[in-house]
This record gives structure tokens, sequence and C-alpha cells, in this order.
């Protein structure tokens, strides 16, 4: 009995796969998973300079947002079979080099279409590299580290929208937008040396059948959706071309799903949402990340152009609101192990709908101190709501559809927010016209009337995640 409780013990102290220096082979990882997240929440301070410099309107210059994700959105999925084809060692190495060629097309963007060429090429990287930062770390630490270890990935992924539209301020404060793409680049160098001297394969290269038709399927069926959600800013909700796009993508979607629940091997196991555990779970982190992401679209376009606030100051005000983000993220997660998800996302939704009914009414002489707090009390509410819906999602799983739902979550979630931020565009055009055709005209005034239609928005998804979240059992831990 002693020999066998001392073989399990020493079992549980070893790692899956076992390497010299397990932090310095996550540290290039954590890097690129560093400036992936970085990269999708700083550009949103610099939009407006950016439609300055390049001549084009918001409907257009929303695409560097919702094409990032989308792009995140397409590869994310494909990180299990691609892990299969090809070593961590290789994908990582990839995604990096991939992320410095995106970031300097980027930073050297004659045009839109070329800055916008190279936001979508840096998609690619974060969806290969946000997957693979979970799944490396489970294989290489071993059991009695894994939770600092998982907490350290969490960190990382939270800390960096948290200052993001900081940092991203200060830069455009001293320099033109292109320095943002440039600070990632020497950031990117370091992961990249840390990737090849101490990252090795950690899974099996079995090279498995491609469904190439399930891709496709995929590519065009999300793609199709968020065009069409995208155009209707320029177009309107009643365009053909509009109209098109969203029935091709929903026919699509449903030719995929068809084909994902007939299939024994799915690149998406959407069987996952038979439960409903998981299906009322993943509902509320696609909605919380909705309103994350079309809020944090609106607020810093509102700040500039609608209180007329200097570029670098916006950051500064913005920061309280994305440490508090962090910070709640890091004790909701707790929170699930003492009362279950029930409370918490209750709560969450409810403190969401208080900032973002503040943020809907605000005008062009709101005090910054206001907006302050309205921001502050709409990064306690989300986050309060994300952590514990997103575990009790993914603990309502058994066996090995398990390992999928992380990957359905994901996947959705940057989907739901590139969704999310193309409608918040939309209303915030339709508000904008719906003030000048009053007979105004004041353009601090129409944009801010645009951006209580899109925090609007907002507050509708906070008050469905809230009936959602009522669905939640007592009995949920």
């Amino acid at each position: 009995m002693d020999s066998v409780q001392s073989s399990q013990t020493s079992m549980a102290k070893k790692a899956r796969v076992e390497v010299a220096h397990p932090m310095l082979a996550m540290m290039g990882m954590l890097i690129g998973g560093f400036v992936g997240m970085f990269s999708e929440t700083s550009l949103n301070i610099a939009l407006p300079q950016l439609m300055a410099q390049l001549g084009v309107t918001t409907a257009t210059v929303q695409w560097l947002v919702t094409g990032y994700m989308l792009m995140v959105g397409i590869v994310l999925p494909l990180s299990s079979i691609i892990t299969k084809w090809f070593t961590t060692r290789q994908v990582i190495l990839f995604a990096l080099l991939d992320f410095m060629v995106g970031a300097i097309i980027s930073a050297s963007a004659p045009g839109f279409g070329v800055l916008l060429f190279g936001r979508m090429i840096q998609g690619i990287a974060t969806g290969l590299i946000l997957p693979l930062m979970f799944t490396v770390a489970m294989q290489i630490f071993p059991p009695y580290k894994l939770g600092a270890a998982m907490g350290m990935v969490g960190l990382v992924i939270m800390f960096a929208p948290a200052v993001g539209p900081t940092l991203a301020g200060i830069v455009l404060g001293i320099a033109s937008w292109r320095w943002i793409f440039w600070l990632f680049v020497p950031f990117l160098i370091i992961a990249f040396i840390f990737a090849v001297s101490s990252l090795k394969n950690i899974a099996e290269v079995s090279r498995p059948k491609v469904d190439f038709v399930s891709i496709l399927l995929s590519t065009v069926g999300f793609g199709s959706l968020v065009v069409g959600v995208s155009l209707a800013s320029d177009h309107g909700w009643g365009s053909t071309t509009v109209i098109a796009a969203l029935v091709v993508g929903i026919i699509v979607l449903a030719w995929y799903t068809h084909r994902q629940l007939a299939m024994p091997n799915p690149i998406l196991n959407l069987r996952a949402f038979a439960i409903p555990g998981f299906r009322i779970g993943a509902s509320l982190v696609m909605i919380n990340f909705g309103i994350i992401l079309s809020a944090m679209y609106l607020l810093p376009m509102y700040i500039q152009k609608g209180l007329l606030v200097p570029v670098a100051l916006t950051g500064i005000i913005m920061f309280p609101g994305g440490v508090m983000n962090a910070v709640v993220s890091a004790v909701s997660g707790r929170m699930y192990d003492r009362v279950g998800a029930r409370m918490p996302a209750r709560i969450g939704f409810i403190i969401s709908m208080v900032g973002a009914l503040m943020l809907a009414f605000t005008s062009t002489h709101s005090a910054v101190w206001y907006v302050i707090l309205a921001h502050v009390i709409l990064m306690i509410g989300a986050p309060l709501a994300m952590s514990p819906s997103q575990t009790y999602g993914l603990n309502s799983l058994t066996g090995p559809i398990a390992a999928d739902g992380s990957a359905i979550m994901n996947t959705l979630q940057q989907i739901v927010g590139a969704i999310a931020t193309a409608i918040a565009t939309s209303l915030l055009g339709i508000g904008q016209a719906a003030y000048i055709t009053s007979g105004a005209n004041h353009a601090a005034g129409a944009f801010v009337n645009g951006a209580h239609y899109g925090f609007f928005f907002t507050l509708a998804l906070a008050v469905a995640g809230f009936l959602l979240a009522l669905r939640i059992p007592k009995a949920n831990r």
C-alpha cells in the first residue's frame, strides 16, 4: 500500500511532458499572447486619428477591429488539427514570425487596405498562440504547480487589455499611430528567441485526415456573417448586399453545424451545446464579451470626438477601468469556488447595466470623473459575471467532449466580439444621421448621439445576460 501511495505521490509531482525549465519554455508564448491581446484592444484609441489621417469613415475603420477578431475566430478552431500536423515549436515560431510580419506591414502601410491586411495577418498569429498557451502549460507543469501556471497565463490575458489603451494613448501623444505596431516588434523578437532556445514539442504529430470542406464552410460562414453586419454601417440593414451576405452566412453555418454533428471527429465539437449547463455558460460568455467589446470600441472615440479630449489623456482616463477589469477578473474566479456561478453572474450583469446606462446618458459636457466612474462600474460588472459563467459552462462537460468546450467558447466569443463591434458601429452611424436630420449642426453632438445608440446596445446585451443568468440553477458547484 505504501509503495502504491509513494508511486502516486511521485506521479503527482511530475509533469506530463518534462522540460528542464518550464517557465522559459512558456516565456515565448506568454510574450506573444500579451502582444496579441494588447493588439486586440490598444488600437481602439487610435481609430479617430486613423480616420483623419487615412481619410476613411467610422464604418470603414472599424474593420481594423472586426477583421482582426474575425481572423482570430477563424484560426482558433483549427489550432487542434494544426498541432497534430506540426510540432508545437514549429507552430509557435511561425506564429511569432507571422505577427512580426503583420506588425511591420501595418507600421509601414501607405493606406488603409495594406493596414487592414497587416492586422488580419496578426490575427492569424493570435489565433494560434492563445490556445497553445493553455495547452502547453497543462502539459509541462506538474499538477501541484498547475494552478499557479494557469493563473499566470490568465493574468497575461487580463493585464494586456487593462494597460493597452493607456500605453497606446501615451504612444499616440508623443508619436504617430505607426509606432503602436513598431512597438510590437522588439517584444516579438525576444519571444522568438525564447521559443527557439527553450520550447520543445509537447504533442504527438499524427497527421490525421483534414476535412477541408469544414474549414471552407467555417471561413465562409463566419466571414459572411461578420461582413454582412459590418457592411450595414455603410449600406444600411435593408441593403441587398447586406441581406445577401447575412443569408449566405446563416445558410453556410447551418451546413457547417450539420456537418460537425454528423462527423465522428469534428473540427469543432458542437455536440457540447446539447448539454444545458454548457449552453447557458457559453451564451453568457459570448454576451459578456459583446458587452466589453462594444463599450471598449465606443468609449475611446466618444472621449476624443464627443468630449474633445486629447488622445494621450484618453488613455489615462481609461486606465482605472482597465485595472479594475484585471483585478475583478482575478477575484471572480475564486468566487465560483465559494458560491457558484448563479450569484456572481446575476450581480455582474446588474452592475453592467448600471455602467452602460450611465454611459448612455453622457453628453458633450459630461465631467471626466463621471465617465471614469461609469467605465469602472462597467468593468466591475462584466468580469464579475465572465469567469464564473465560463467555469460553470466548462464544468458542465465531462469525458472527451470536455476538451472541446474551451475551443468552442474562445472561437465564438471572438466572432461575437466582431459582430458586436460591427453592430455598435452601425448604431453609431444611425444615431449621428438622426441628429443631423433633426436640423442640428454640431459634430461633437452628433457623435455623442450616435454613441448613445451604441451604449444602449451594450445595455440591451447586459439585460439579455441577466435574464439568461436567471436560468443558472442554484446547485451548480
